[in-house]
């Protein structure tokens, strides 16, 4: 009997395994088209004689993005706009959030429920009154104005996000902190700022994953090679088949891929325990 349930542990295991290698397999069939289209020489998309391993390899489709087109200046701009983005969005919501969970205040539960039922709207609902603003204060075409509307949508996000984690933080380690002697400054900064580490980081990484691949706003909002984002400029590399632009596409679309790639790896440690903590509590 104990060697049937062994057997059949290892079966279901090894079935399990088998299907979850299949779905990581299938998630990464575009992204290796992409690379195979990148490194091809000849450049072919959709021919039948298509394979993921190129018969000629070449990388000047890469140095055609490296040089010849302004992806680097876009890369920069992209990077401009996600750093300050993440600073001004955290320093408005991790304080913001802190206050929300540990104060009780008149109008609290009210505003939660409003902020939460804001966020719940598409972003592209609220363009046209957006555009009017920016427009009035002369933000359109310039980087501040993305960076206001970014920090903005997104310090609501991270507002909610982070409240959940620090209602999970138990009130006794506080008060504990405070009979030790600790001003309400020590308390967040070396009690409640180290144990939400993990939520910190997850929230900063979605921000960076948002304003990186965000297209809607920077492409009605910017005009101008110099000013494009990383979204908007790849769209504009875009053709047909006949212009012979997809590979020099694909080669971009994977380099500016990396950045973002390279933060999950760093912070893939953090990412369980910080995703499954957020979450919105009254």
């Amino acid at each position: 009997m104990k060697k049937k349930k062994m057997a059949k542990r290892i079966l279901s295991s090894a079935l399990i395994n088998a299907f979850f290698i299949a779905c990581c397999f299938l998630a990464l069939l575009p992204i290796l088209y992409a690379l195979s289209v990148s490194l091809d020489a000849q450049g072919g998309l959709l021919s039948s004689s298509f394979s993921f391993i190129p018969k000629e390899f070449t990388l000047s489709h890469y140095r055609s993005v490296l040089v010849d087109e302004p992806v680097l200046t876009w890369l920069l701009n992209t990077a401009l706009l996600t750093l300050s983005t993440v600073v001004l969005s955290m320093a408005c919501s991790v304080p913001a959030a802190y206050v929300f969970s540990r104060k009780r205040f008149s109008g609290r539960r009210a505003i939660l429920k409003i902020l939460l039922l804001l966020y719940s709207f598409p972003s592209v609902l609220s363009m046209f009154a957006i555009y009017r603003l920016m427009s009035s204060l002369s933000l359109i075409n310039t980087h501040i104005g993305l960076i206001v509307i970014y920090a903005g949508t997104m310090s609501v996000f991270a507002l909610l996000n982070m409240k959940g984690y620090f209602d999970a933080i138990p009130i006794e380690i506080e008060e504990a902190g405070r009979i030790d002697g600790c001003s309400d400054r020590m308390l967040v900064t070396k009690i409640v700022m180290p144990l939400s580490k993990p939520t910190l980081i997850v929230t900063g990484v979605m921000i960076v994953n948002f304003v990186w691949n965000e297209y809607i706003f920077s492409v009605n909002f910017l005009t101008g090679e110099n000013r494009m984002t990383l979204a908007a400029g790849l769209y504009s590399l875009q053709a047909t088949e006949t212009s012979g632009s997809w590979p020099v596409f694909a080669a971009a679309s994977i380099l500016v891929s990396m950045p973002v790639l390279v933060i999950f790896f760093l912070c893939q440690k953090n990412m369980v325990s910080g995703l499954t903590s957020g979450g919105v509590k009254g």
